[in-house]
């Protein structure tokens, strides 16, 4: 193979999970041109990769733009496609791409089934989304095996990132490096004596959700906010995109610690560079936060309807805190449980205490 594309139309968590995929056909094929094709708003996770050559960004437009965009992949002459995506919209454009070999899913067993040479078989049982993906390269002679999550970050939104704590009054810290003494143990550089205050541990909280049934509500995180600053006196940040910023300031308004608002500050790889920066992640089940577990920042997660078993953080300090119900039915407009449901029955002691676990 000398001209391979991956699509994966998906959300941000799902094309860094997809990292090992490009990963393995990299050291397969050292010498091939790798491409990624993704949708907008998901590229920037792929920006520094070292394993592609370049990343594709499909954006939903109108007809004139599809062809524009068909017309892009046909030029590559691609001579394999890797589908992740499992959607008809993605098999389509695997089809028209006229690539002769094309790997896909079809676990709904649709027609799309027929757009490719090869349909990868998935196993029965529940398995992570990243051994998922990497079953399709089985069809190309590769023996699937997990690797580390894939991201990098700039200078510059190392820098730029600095620039925000100090903004928001956090900073100069840095999060867990190898080579500290303890994990999660976040440090400051105060000069060339080493003389000044205590280093001061950051914890960054996540309360958005692509659906409002996956959230853990909005005065737990305040209590919770409350609670670490009184207990280990860590400085509390609140994030999230431009969409959470409301509950985002709505936390900040009912602790009484006054957390700090990110929510809307950062790009993507800015808030890589802060989640670095950080001693404990704590959020729900979202791209940040496994952006947070590739980077090695330990990690509290917080899952509902969702199964930790094929969502679930990697990486080496992560607590999952998971009720198992059957959540089938909330992913829906309405959830029948109310009080009951799976996100309201995770205590703010449960995630406080593997808050605390995690703090060391």
């Amino acid at each position: 193979m000398k001209n391979i594309l991956v699509i994966k139309l998906r959300y941000i968590g799902d094309v860094l999970l997809a990292t090992p995929v490009l990963r393995a056909l990299r050291d397969r094929f050292p010498a091939a041109r790798l491409t990624m094709a993704v949708n907008r708003g998901t590229e920037d996770i792929l920006k520094w990769n070292p394993d592609l050559n370049e990343v594709l960004v499909v954006d939903r437009g109108g007809p004139a733009a599809s062809a524009r965009f068909l017309q892009e992949i046909r030029r590559r002459r691609f001579d394999c496609v890797v589908d992740l995506t499992d959607g008809d919209r993605s098999a389509l454009l695997a089809r028209l791409s006229g690539a002769p070999v094309r790997i896909g899913f079809n676990e709904e067993h649709r027609w799309r089934g027929l757009l490719y040479t090869s349909v990868v078989n998935t196993a029965s049982q529940v398995v992570h989304r990243v051994e998922h993906d990497l079953e399709a390269i089985r069809a190309l002679g590769i023996e699937p095996k997990a690797s580390p999550l894939v991201l990098h970050t700039s200078q510059q939104d190392e820098e730029e990132a600095a620039r925000i704590l100090e903004e928001v009054g956090v900073g100069g810290a840095r999060g867990p490096v190898a080579g500290d003494p303890l994990p999660g143990c976040v440090q400051r550089v105060w000069g060339a004596t080493g003389d000044g205050p205590p280093p001061t541990r950051i914890v960054l909280l996540q309360p958005g959700a692509r659906y409002w049934f996956k959230a853990w509500p909005p005065d737990r995180f305040a209590e919770l906010a409350d609670r670490l600053v009184d207990a280990c006196g860590c400085r509390v940040l609140v994030g999230g995109d431009t969409r959470d910023r409301d509950v985002a300031e709505a936390i900040r308004a009912r602790a009484r610690s006054s957390p700090a608002v990110l929510a809307g500050r950062t790009t993507i790889l800015q808030l890589a560079a802060v989640l670095k920066r950080c001693a404990l992640f704590v959020g729900n089940d979202n791209g940040p936060m496994h952006m947070a577990a590739a980077l090695g920042t330990p990690v509290v997660a917080l899952f509902g309807p969702s199964n930790p078993a094929e969502w679930g953080p990697r990486g080496q300090r992560t607590e999952v805190l998971y009720k198992g119900l059957d959540c089938r039915r909330c992913f829906h407009s309405t959830c029948e449980r109310g009080e009951e449901s799976c996100m309201r029955q995770i205590s703010v002691d449960e995630v406080f205490a593997a808050a605390r676990r995690l703090l060391g």
